[in-house]
Formats: C-alpha cells, structure tokens, sequence
C-alpha cells in the first residue's frame, strides 16, 4: 500500500503466519532485521567442530520429532509382529533349548521396566515391550516345537509298514503319494518308527480311499537336509509338518484289516471327511480337465499340485506365475472379492432389501461362509492358512465399518499366524506373502492419499470404457512391480534366483485368471452339488491352457538369473530395511530405503566370499569340485534334486561329467554273506596303481572313474579327492588321497595316511560339508550341523543298536582339519 513504511507493513502480517512472510521477500526488510544484518556472520566463518555440532543438535531434534510423530500414528503396534518373529527366529537359529524358567524371568523382567518407565519414559516403556514380544515369541516357539515332538526316522530302511491313509494326491506321472498314519513295522521291526510317513506307490490304477490300511514293503529315509550349509532345511519342516520319513514302496501296497486301535475320535472322523471330499473334488475337476488343465484346476482349488506335470511346473516357476498355482492371497482374494461383489450386486437388485439390510454387511458375511468352506477344501496347507486369515480380518473390518485394506489388518493376521505356527517365520512362503502384501498395501496407502485430479475429458461417457481398461492394465502393472521388487529379496535368498520376465508374464496372465479361470471356478464349485459344473470347468479350463501357454512362451525367452549365496549379512539389514520403508509413515521410511541401497551396493562392490573348492551330499554319494562356475561331479547322472540347489547357491552354470574308464572291471571281494573283504596285498598294490593312474591321466578339475568301485580327480591346489562306492578300495583310496568320501558307514573314523575321510556315518552326523583349500593350503571344512541338539535334527545322533542319542555332528566343523 503506498504510503506505508516496511515496518508498518510487517506488523499488518501476522506473526503466526510465517508461511506468508517467507514468500514475500520485501516483508524480510523490516527494522529488527536490518539492525541485526551487521552482526551477523556467514556461514564460511562459523568454525567446524560449531556446524557439526549445530547439525547434529538439529538431526536428534529432526529424529524425535520424527519418532514421536510415528508412536503418535500407531506404528509401534504395526512393529509388534515384526519382534515377535524376531523373537521365534532367534529361537529356532539358537544351538540348544534355552530353559523354560530363564524365558519366563525375562518376561518378568522386562514387564516391570514397562510399568516402571510409564508414560514418562517412552523411549524405555516401549524398548522393554519391544523385549517382551520378542521373549514371547521365543515361548511361542518354544511350545510349537515341544507340542509337535515328532519322531524323524534315523537311519534309511526297508521294512513293511502297515498305516492308515490320511491324504493322498497324484503326481504328472501317475503315481499316487500317501500320507499314511503309521501302525506297526515287521522285518526289521524298527525300534523308533515315524507316528506319520510320506510314501509314494507306483503302478495303480485307481487311488486307495481314505482311511483304509495299507499293508507293504517301503523303503523309508529320513527327511533330507540341507544340500549346502545354510541352505533350506527340509527335515525342519518335515518335523512341524509332523512327517517322519519319505520313500516309496516296492510293488503296489494290499488294503489290510484295521488293527484294534479304539473307535476315531470326532475331530479324526471330521479330518477324514473332509480328506475324502477334497480328494472327491480333485478327482471330479481332473475328470472334467484332462492333462495339465486339469491337474492346474485342481491345484487352484485343493492345492494338489503335483499332479501338474515337470515342465509345466518349471515354465510356470521360470515365468514367475508359480504363485498361481498355490492357494495364497491371491487366489483367496479373487474368490473372496468376487463372492462379495457378485453377492452386494445381486442385493442391490431389490430396493426394499438393500434399504431395509446393510447388504455391504451381508455380502461381507456370505464372502466370510464362502472364503472358509475355500480353505476346508485346500487340505489346510500353510500357505491358505496365512492367505485365510489375512481375507477373514479384512472381511471382519466391515462388520466394525473399519477400513478393510489396513496395515493394522496384516499386522493382526502375523500376530495371529505368528503365535499359532511361529515356525512360519523362518519359512520362503511366509516371508513372500507377508512381504508383498505389505508393500502392496502401504503402496495402496500412499497412492489413495495423493491429490486426485480428474480431466474433464476422463468424464465422457465414450472413454468411460477405455479409461477402465487402461487403469486396470495399469493396476497390475503397479502391482506386479511392487509384488516382485518386494519379494526379490527372499526369493534371491531362498531360492537363489531371479525370473527376469515375471512383469511381462503376469501382464498376459492376470486377466485371464480374473476375469475367466476364478470367476468360472467359483461358479462351478457352486454348481458341483447339482452336477452343473462340466460347462464353467471347460471355460475354466480354456483359461487355464492359455495360462500355461504363455508360462511356456515366456520360460522359452529365458532370463532366469542364477545370484548365488549372498553374504549372511545382507538378508537380515535389507529386511530391516524394507521394513522401515514399508511400515513408516514420515520422512524416516527413507532410512530404510538407503540402508537396502547401501548393503546392496556394498555386495556389488566388495569382493565376494571364496567359493569351495569341494562339496559333498550328506549321503557321501555325490560329490562335485568347483571351478570358476563349473560343478564338476562324481556322477554322469547326479540327483536334480541336491544337483539343482547346488547349481543355484553357487551360480554355476556348466556341470562336467566324470571320465569314464572303458574295459576295466573294478576287483570284487566278498564272503558269503555278500560283506566286502580285504584286498591281498597285490589287489591292494594294483588298486593303488589304477587310482594313482587315474589322477596322472586324468583332467584336472575332473572325476575319473571305475563304475562301481570308485572316482577319483586332482585339484588345481594339488589336493587329490577320491570317492569310494566299493568298500574293499578303502584302504588304497586312503594311501593315495588327501580327501576321501565314502557313502558307506564305516566304523573307521580317520585314514591311517592322515587324509581327510567323510564316511556315510560321519555325514549322517554332520550333513553336507564344504571344503575350501585356504592360501596356506589348509583344509577348511564347513558342516550343515554343528550341534544335534535340536529336536528336528536329534535324530541323526539315535543309535538303534543301543538305542540311545550319542556322539558329536564331526570333528571336521569349523576346524580346519
């Protein structure tokens, strides 16, 4: 205003306001501020040790503001679960059961310090709550394991099992596996049997029902470890799975006359109706579908996957559509949401009703019915589990009017999960689903909260159709690059590989799924009861091929990537960091982001841990040396499944087959009994001269070999590694070699020559090994096991010519030697 002075102007401003006096810079020119522009100083002439000081007091100050502004959000409750699973890995990674009394003291403990610290210390009350969700679940997981205490065979057998069918399900290559509830063993009896096997019949034309008893001679082993250290160990799962051994059976199993074990409890009658309905359903479905079509139909719908034939089952994994086939949150959301949309429309059909009901309500109850007889029919697998208890909370929301895609909501579902199967934690299907179902949702929060700008243009009737099109194409779009960014991490950590073509997969396949495969599945399942089903099945279907064509169209691009072990750092700072950047809320979620930048960063740039030079299976078996890349094995034909794990956590991309020697038969010594005998001392002369020879022709960095007596290879190092599938050329393999391996078990513990010796009793304690020759030429060997003291591997240390638990995993662990 002219004839005002700056000053008058400034105070006209009011003082709150300082948004408006930092856009005007003329209202900066008052009297106040001239008189201090004199005495100010630049900021060149303020001292270091000041700004530092200066910056550091105005980041503590930026970071409890931040902190506060988070608990005053709730954020603390949405970390609950995250201690809570912290506290149940850190139990089961533990070398031994911690006592029960110690764990209860720190309950006490740390309770106290909350109360104690109040509102007044919040920084105190809520890192002792913190502390007490993880000690919680510890407990958690401590009363799992002790509730399971299942018996895991010790040793491989041939014996004749009698049980009773608890499921079944077929495989791509017409075999049938049954779960069998196992009753009594004969021939040998074993002392220790299995309460529960998994055992696989070949040969049979029509499936046993459920609850009949088998009568037949099975090979049973023990659930396998892990096929490298650190790797996923399957006997852990098999022990909350409450499976006690795997095998098969030789010829097709007699149905048997139930021994006298008392009338079935309801609960077991009710586990067995619903066995025979799901297993009714996949029957009816694989009916219908022939082939792979049908064996997908059924998987979507019972979860019986192995129906699904190998390649298919690798295009779709390669693809990155595996998740599909799984009963997860995807198919439990589709079934769920088109059961409540289809039930509200059809509500709303009748104006009396919906003025009259909340119809939103009852669409949410009736999806509620729907989404638990789903999960009755998918065999309860882990997976459904975790998918049906997310989906029931979220349709729970909407009886309470609470939002129904809600952080809040996952976090009760992981706390429900959590303290029911604590032992999901440490597995790749929980860490996957959770993952992308947070980050999905906290994207879905930041996107609903941004400035919604519609054009004009958007309105006209016309576009209305194209515009839908356009922004579900881009729904999944978003949605497929936030699902595989957030599950990268753990799919790289458990499995060791990346599907490069997932986005452009998932881009083809989700819409058929949506809009055909689930919305006819449901229709039909509603129709089964009537016999009105064969129509939408066959729709289904059509979905279903066009689905398989595109995983094999895509599998057929390539572009799977081998990333190998990662340092173990890595996976527990890059999930911190996730989940900062998932469940925050202010400017401090960026932490997390940095902190995955960095850890990454610094795997890419510092230089990655040696390989081994040797791993061994812990059956002694398979052998393989590494070399830049290149697993070169004792075996022409070496087992997928140990062979394809070993291919991946170590990125090789070439395997080399051993060398073969033509014309010569391997020496044979037996007594009557068919036991192997000492070599003479020529026998014993000759077959040292054969192995010595053997390792002068050979290549290097590859196995020469005697079929049926031994291999033998030299290493770059000069170390000479032997393997012995014929016991009699032990001793010629000990005084020829610096490393040798036998799947035999051998009451000898060391080679006379003082080489290196793994044997098959040895293994059964240890596990897989590692053998890395150090700059000084040193044996450093890395064990799967260094302690037995845990309920899923007790079982390797049962001696059952004793009787009892003995001995130590190996002296080889860690040690160098």
């Amino acid at each position: 205003m002219p004839g005002l002075k700056p000053f008058e102007v400034t105070k006209a401003v009011p003082a709150a306001d300082a948004s408006a006096r930092a856009a005007e810079p003329s209202l900066l020119l008052n009297r106040s501020a001239a008189k201090l522009l004199p005495a100010m100083r630049t900021q060149s002439s303020i001292a270091w040790p000041t700004r530092i000081k200066a910056a550091t007091r105005d980041w503590a100050s930026w970071l409890q503001g931040s902190a506060t502004a988070e608990m005053a959000h709730g954020r603390l409750f949405l970390f609950s679960p995250v201690f809570l699973g912290a506290g149940a890995v850190l139990w089961f990674e533990l070398a031994s059961d911690p006592p029960t009394m110690r764990l209860m003291a720190w309950v006490v403990v740390l309770a106290l310090v909350a109360i104690a610290a109040g509102q007044g210390r919040p920084f105190v009350r809520n890192s002792a709550l913190a502390g007490l969700l993880c000690v919680a679940g510890m407990l958690s997981a401590q009363y799992e394991t002790r509730s399971r205490a299942t018996v895991i065979l010790d040793t491989p057998v041939t014996t004749t099992i009698t049980g009773r069918v608890e499921r079944r399900e077929g495989d791509g290559a017409g075999r049938w596996r049954y779960i069998l509830s196992i009753s009594g063993t004969q021939s040998p009896q074993i002392r220790r049997p299995p309460d529960r096997v998994s055992v696989v019949a070949r040969g049979q034309k029509e499936p046993f029902e459920i609850g009949e008893w088998l009568t037949g001679r099975a090979r049973l082993t023990p659930p396998a470890g892990p096929a490298l250290p650190g790797l996923n160990d399957f006997a852990f799962s098999a022990y909350f799975d409450e499976i006690g051994a795997n095998g098969f059976f030789y010829g097709s199993p007699s149905v048997s006359m139930p021994p006298a074990v008392g009338t079935p409890s309801i609960s077991e009658r009710g586990a067995n109706w619903l066995d025979a309905l799901r297993s009714g359903i996949g029957d009816r479905i694989r009916g219908i579908l022939p082939g792979d079509t049908g064996a997908f139909a059924a998987s979507l719908v019972t979860d019986e996957r192995r129906a699904i034939s190998r390649e298919t089952t690798d295009a779709l994994r390669q693809a990155g559509l595996a998740h599909i086939v799984a009963i997860s949150g995807l198919n439990m959301a589709l079934s769920a949401g088109i059961f409540f949309v289809g039930l509200r429309q059809l509500l709303s059909l009748f104006p009396s009703v919906t003025q009259a009901y909340p119809t939103k309500k009852i669409a949410a109850a009736g999806a509620l019915v729907a989404l638990t007889a789903y999960y009755m029919i998918s065999g309860f697998a882990v997976s459904a589990e975790r998918a049906f208890i997310m989906m029931a909370i979220m349709l729970a929301a909407v009886f309470f009017d609470r939002p129904s895609i809600s952080l809040r909501n996952i976090a009760l579902s992981a706390w429900v999960i959590l303290l029911l199967s604590p032992s999901e934690a440490l597995g790749p299907s929980f860490q996957m689903s959770f993952a992308a179902t947070l980050a999905l949702v906290a994207g879905y929060a930041m996107w609903s909260k941004r400035a919604a700008r519609e054009h004009p243009l958007l309105q006209v009737r016309a576009v209305k159709p194209v515009v839908f099109v356009a922004r579900f194409f881009a729904g999944i779009l978003l949605s497929s690059m936030i699902g595989g960014f957030s599950t990268a991490l753990f799919a790289v950590e458990h499995f060791h590989r990346l599907s490069a073509y997932g986005l452009p997969a998932n881009l083809m396949a989700m819409p058929v799924i949506s809009f055909v495969v689930m919305p006819m599945g449901m229709f039909a399942m509603l129709l089964t009861p009537f016999g009105l089903d064969v129509v939408p099945w066959k729709i289904a279907g059509f979905g279903l091929e066009i689905v398989i064509a595109i995983a094999k169209m895509v599998s057929g691009w390539g572009g799977n990537v081998d990333i190998g072990r990662l340092p173990v750092w890595y996976f527990p700072v890059a999930v911190a960091g996730f989940l900062v950047l998932a469940l925050l809320r202010t400017r401090l979620r960026y932490i997390g982001a940095v902190a995955i930048a960095l850890a990454t960063l610094l795997v890419v740039l510092a230089p990655s841990s040696p390989a081994p030079d040797f791993i061994i299976a812990e059956d002694g078996g398979l052998v393989a040396m590494v070399d830049n890349q290149v697993l070169a094995s004792n075996r022409t034909r070496p087992p997928d499944f140990i062979f394809d794990q070993w291919r991946r956590a170590l990125a090789a991309e070439q395997a080399r087959p051993p060398l073969l020697i033509e014309g010569v038969k391997p020496v044979r010594r037996r007594d009557g009994d068919g036991k192997s005998q000492r070599f003479s001392a020529d026998e014993l002369y000759n077959a040292r001269t054969a192995l010595r020879q053997a390792v002068a022709r050979g290549v290097e960095n590859r196995f020469v070999c005697l079929k049926g007596a031994w291999c033998t290879a030299a290493h770059d190092s000069g170390y000479v590694l032997t393997t012995v599938e014929d016991p009699s050329y032990f001793g010629a393999a000990c005084d020829t070699a610096d490393i040798v391996v036998t799947p035999a078990r051998l009451h000898a513990i060391e080679c006379r020559s003082g080489a290196l010796l793994f044997t098959g009793e040895t293994l059964r304690r240890s596990g897989a090994a590692e053998i890395r020759i150090d700059e000084q030429g040193t044996p450093v060997v890395t064990t799967a096991y260094t302690t037995l003291d845990r309920p899923w591997m007790r079982h390797r240390a049962y001696n059952w010519r004793s009787g009892t638990f003995d001995g130590e995993p190996s002296a080889f662990s860690d040690s160098g030697e």
